[in-house]
Formats: structure tokens, sequence, C-alpha cells
């Protein structure tokens, strides 16, 4: 067993930008709440988008891309369409080539996570898939979400 304590939901407070994203009837499963897979891409939404309108992350002619390594959720109270859901994004650890993002989903209105997880990113060349240090401008970005 582990030693570490149960997680728990966070404020909002705890996170540094925020994305608000919109169920879809197809998100919710036969138990009547949103799939859990579904937690995943709107992590992936809530980042990707953020540094794509910052203009530090280009999808379709950047040379530097980011793949992701790991990925984990712990899930608090259940999400449902046709709520709107506020996903909020910190950097928890930035390396060299990689970075740790933090995510927190929240029903639209509520003041605690419904769900909160994180997922790594290594920054690899577009065309070698070789880990590249972070370019300078991705970089500032991804500090100033610390």
């Amino acid at each position: 067993m582990s030693d570490s304590p149960k997680p728990q939901p966070e404020p909002r407070s705890a996170y540094k930008a925020f994305r608000t994203i919109s169920s879809r009837w197809m998100d919710n499963d036969v138990y009547g709440h949103v799939n859990n897979v579904v937690y995943y891409s709107w992590f992936d939404t809530a980042v990707n988008a953020h540094l794509i309108e910052r203009g530090v992350l280009d999808i379709h002619g950047g040379q530097t891309i980011g793949l992701v390594i790991e990925t984990q959720c712990n899930y608090f109270a259940p999400l449902s369409f046709p709520q709107a859901v506020d996903a909020g994004i910190r950097v928890a650890r930035l390396g060299t080539s990689s970075v740790r993002y933090e995510v927190g989903l929240f029903a639209a209105g509520q003041p605690l996570t419904a769900a909160k997880g994180h997922f790594v990113h290594v920054y690899v060349d577009r065309a070698s898939r070789r880990p590249v240090p972070l370019p300078a401008p991705l970089r500032a970005e991804l500090e100033s979400l610390r």
C-alpha cells in the first residue's frame, strides 16, 4: 500500500489559467455521466489550446512537438452533459525537454475540482522524434504557469 495521502479536490486558486469546455451529448456514458476517457481529451484540449493561443505551439509547422509519456487522473464528483467545464492548468515541473502539466476540471461555478490530473509532455524534434530543449518562447510561457 502507498503511504501517499488520498488525493483531494483543489480550489480554483490552485491553477494559473482557465479554459471553458462544453460537454457534448456523446461524452456521457450509459451511467449518465461523462466517461473517464473524455477527461484526458479535456486535459489535452486545455493545455494545447492555451499554448496555441499564446503563439508558442505550432501544431502544423513547428519543429518541436510534445509527446505524452505519462498521464493520470483522480475523480471526485461526476460531470455530465450539458454542463460546461472549466479546465484550470498549471505547470508543476519544468525540465530541459519535458514538462508536467496539472489540470483541474471544475463544473461551471463550482469552487472545487470535480477531477484533477496530470500529463507529462516530452518535447521532441518533429522529424527525428528525439528530445530537444524547450524553445525559449515556450519555456517563458510555461514559466508563467508555475
